[in-house]
């Protein structure tokens, strides 16, 4: 139970320095006021449906999108740009700026409710 218990310590401290040790937060806020907020919202939880909500995603699947987005394996008008110009640092910053932001939960639909 002791060993149980000292992995899953071992896990969540390895997990939340990860996003810390992947970039520098200050500079991923500047990122996102820059870039991102426009359509992703500083804190990466947009009000507009058509853009998705980056706060509280995983750092790495928001930097290895980006990189995606930047090589052009993953295609798409308006984040292609947005890519070209960061440095790998940039993304891993950006990254850990919003993974270190908390989401916010989906509105609740008032008719799955009534089930």
């Amino acid at each position: 139970m002791k060993a149980l218990s000292y992995i899953a310590s071992a896990c969540l401290l390895t997990a939340a320095g990860a996003v810390q040790a992947g970039g520098d937060l200050e500079r991923g806020r500047q990122i996102a006021e820059q870039q991102c907020q426009a359509c992703h919202g500083v804190d990466g939880n947009s009000d507009n449906p058509m853009y998705p909500r980056l706060a509280g995603q995983h750092a790495d699947y928001l930097a290895y999108s980006l990189a995606q987005y930047q090589s052009g394996e993953r295609k798409n008008a308006i984040m292609a740009p947005m890519a070209a110009g960061l440095s790998e640092a940039d993304i891993e910053a950006v990254a850990a700026w919003y993974a270190s932001r908390n989401g916010l939960m989906a509105p609740k639909d008032p008719r799955t409710l009534e089930r």
